[in-house]
């Protein structure tokens, strides 16, 4: 495997137009019907939020870092119904369902992004990602894939796309790689072992050690 810096000069590299002809070639339309927001089965909604991502949500909403976002559930120990000890990156947060809790249905059931215009990355590629070196964007399996873009399980595929539309899902699709890969080097070098309390959770992210109110641990 090769090493994140290697993988991420081929993220900087990818041509948005390759990428663009990719997407294009696979289809995709979002028909709105919610799945990539649900939970599955007892499965919880995780979805992947960089720091800066929660703070622009907390811009938009109004809301507390512990509103928007939750440690990623990974890692973390259940101490008596509670989550505890160490894990890396956040989530979005969810609702008593476990969907996320910026989806919304009309009447109809047609589904909707509460803050569409300010999704974080991982919202706006949806189904897709970037095959690099095997470290960055894990999604699940691919049920599709041209060149180095894979196609995840999603009824919008395979319908017509416009070119337009596939340029600019490419444009997020690359600053994810990216993204996801300057994030983990950043992680990587900040991380010190925290060492947590009974019951305590801490999040490591590429600003260092925080509680899960977004606030820095600081032991």
């Amino acid at each position: 495997m090769q090493s994140l810096e290697a993988e991420l000069e081929q993220a900087r590299a990818l041509d948005p137009d390759d990428l663009a002809d990719a997407i294009e070639a696979i289809g995709f339309e979002c028909t709105r019907c919610g799945a990539c927001c649900k939970s599955e089965e007892d499965d919880p909604h995780t979805a992947t939020v960089f720091p800066d991502e929660v703070r622009t949500l907390q811009d938009a909403t109004g809301e507390t870092w512990r509103d928007v976002a939750r440690p990623m559930p990974y890692g973390l120990e259940d101490a008596d119904g509670d989550p505890a000890g160490e894990t890396f990156e956040w989530a979005l947060g969810t609702d008593g369902c476990g969907d996320c809790r910026f989806y919304a249905e009309d009447d109809d059931g047609t589904g909707a992004c509460t803050v569409h215009a300010d999704r974080p990355l991982v919202c706006r590629t949806y189904p897709f990602s970037v095959a690099l070196g095997g470290t960055s964007q894990p999604m699940g399996e691919a049920v599709d894939e041209e060149g180095l873009v894979r196609a995840h399980e999603c009824e919008g595929l395979g319908r017509d796309i416009s070119r337009g539309d596939a340029e600019e899902l490419a444009g997020a699709l690359k600053e994810r790689a990216v993204r996801e890969i300057e994030e983990a080097i950043a992680v990587r070098d900040e991380y010190e072992p925290a060492n947590p309390g009974a019951g305590e959770v801490v999040v490591h992210d590429s600003e260092g050690a925080k509680r899960p109110d977004g606030t820095p641990y600081e032991g």
